[in-house]
C-alpha cells in the first residue's frame, strides 16, 4: 500500500510534464501524502510529502521555471497542505495511542468486575457470552456470576435497568453482594433477601446523591422559579438466583422479574416458568415480598439456558423480535460451547451486528 502513493507521484509527475502548456496536474500531487496518511504513521507521510514537494519543484522547474507566480502558489499550498496533513496524523496517533490505553483499562476492569466463568465448576459444565450494547464497551449493565457451596452450586444472572457504561455501578454491587454471601446463606430465599437489600441501600444513596447534586445545580444555575425536570423512574435489576445440588437431580430457582430460563432435554425445549416471580432486586422497599422457590427436574446430560432481555428484544430490520426458542430447539444436538457461539453470531446477524441493550446467556449442562 505505501508503494501506491509513490506510484501516483510519479505518474502524476510525467504525465504533467508530458502535458499541454494549458493542462496543470501538479496540484493533484498532495493526494499521494493524504493518502500515506490514512495507511502509515506520521514520518512515512512526511517523506512521502517532501517527495511529492520535490516532484512538484521539477515540474515547475520544466514547465515554466521556479520564480513564475503560479508554480511559487502550488509550491506555497503544497507546503502549508502536507503540514497540515502530518499535524493530523500526529494527533490521529495520539488519539489511538490514549484509545489503546483506554481499553486496556476497559478489559481490566471487565476481568474484575465482570470475571469469567470456569469451564467447569463441580459436576456443571458452564459457558457463557457477553454483547455489550455501548460502543467500544466491553461490560455494561447485564451480569452473571457462579459460586459454590458446600453441597453445590449457586449461579446469579441479572440485568440493570438501562443500559451501557451506566449502569455498571450498580453490577457491580450486586456482584460483590452475590459473591460475598452465596457460600453463607443456607436457602436461596435468604439470599434473595440479602441482595434485595443491598441493592436497595445502595440505590437509596444514589438517589440521596443525585438530589444533593440537583440541588446544587438548581441553586447555582437556575431560576428560583424553575424546576428541573425529573430523571424519571426508578431503578432496579431484574434477576434469577439458582441452587444446583452436586447430588440431586433438581435444580432450584427464584426469578426475581427476569425473563425465566430454558431447559434443554433430549425430548425437547421448555421454559421454566414460575408460579409467582417476585419484583426485581432493588423494588423490596415497595411491598412486603416473598421469595418463593421452584424447583424442576435437572438431570445428568440436561442443560440450562439463562439469558437477559437483551437477547429476546433484539429486532432485525423488519422490527422483529429475536426467535431465542426456536434456534435452541434447531441446535441443541451442539456442544455448549459451539450452540453459544452460534447464537451470537446468530444474534448479532439478526440486528445488522449493533444491539439496541446489553445481552448475555449463561448454557450450564449437568454432567454425568
Amino acid at each position: 500500500m505505501t508503494a501506491l502513493p509513490l506510484a501516483l507521484i510519479v505518474v502524476i509527475t510525467v504525465v504533467d510534464v508530458l502535458s499541454p502548456p494549458e493542462i496543470h496536474l501538479g496540484p493533484l500531487l498532495i493526494v499521494a501524502p493524504a493518502l500515506t496518511a490514512s495507511i502509515a504513521g506520521p514520518r512515512a507521510t512526511a517523506g512521502v510529502a517532501l517527495l511529492a514537494l520535490a516532484a512538484l519543484t521539477v515540474i515547475g522547474a520544466v514547465r515554466d521555471g521556479l520564480t513564475s507566480a503560479n508554480i511559487e502558489t502550488q509550491l506555497s499550498a503544497q507546503v502549508v497542505v502536507s503540514a497540515l496533513i502530518v499535524g493530523l496524523r500526529v494527533l490521529r496517533d495520539r488519539h489511538e495511542r490514549e484509545l489503546a490505553r483506554v481499553r486496556s483499562v476497559s478489559e481490566a476492569a471487565q476481568r474484575v468486575l465482570l470475571r469469567p466463568l470456569p469451564d467447569r465448576i463441580g459436576p456443571l459444565h458452564l459457558a457463557s457470552f457477553y454483547l455489550a450494547a455501548e460502543a467500544e464497551a466491553q461490560v455494561g449493565g447485564d451480569l452473571y456470576a457462579a459460586a459454590r457451596t458446600t453441597d453445590g452450586t449457586r449461579l446469579l444472572v441479572g440485568d440493570v435497568r438501562g443500559k451501557g457504561l451506566s449502569s455498571l455501578g450498580d453490577a457491580a454491587l450486586l456482584l460483590g453482594a452475590f459473591r460475598a454471601a452465596a457460600h453463607l446463606h443456607a436457602d436461596l430465599p435468604g439470599l434473595a433477601e440479602y441482595l434485595d437489600g443491598s441493592v436497595c441501600w445502595d440505590l437509596a444513596q444514589l438517589a440521596e446523591a443525585r438530589r444533593a447534586e440537583r440541588s446544587r445545580h438548581q441553586h447555582q444555575y437556575q431560576h428560583p422559579d424553575e424546576e428541573e425536570p425529573d430523571e424519571g423512574g426508578e431503578s432496579f435489576i431484574t434477576a434469577v438466583l439458582i441452587d444446583i445440588p452436586d447430588d440431586g437431580t433438581h435444580v432450584h430457582l427464584i426469578d426475581c422479574g427476569h425473563p425465566p430460563p430454558l431447559l434443554l432435554r433430549p425430548d425437547g425445549v421448555t421454559t421454566l416458568t414460575t408460579r409467582n416471580p417476585a419484583p426485581p432486586l432493588g423494588l423490596g422497599e415497595l411491598a412486603p415480598v416473598s421469595y418463593e422457590v421452584q424447583t424442576f427436574p435437572f438431570h445428568p446430560g440436561d442443560r440450562l439456558l439463562i439469558y437477559t432481555d437483551g437477547v429476546i428484544e433484539a429486532r432485525d430490520a423488519q422490527r422483529r423480535f429475536y426467535p431465542l426458542t426456536e434456534r435452541v430447539t434447531a441446535w441443541q444436538a451442539e456442544r455448549p460451547n459451539v450452540l453459544l457461539s452460534r447464537l451470537r453470531r446468530d444474534l448479532l446477524a439478526h440486528v445488522g451486528r449493533r444491539l439496541d441493550d446489553d445481552a448475555a446467556m449463561v448454557m450450564v449442562e449437568r454432567l454425568p
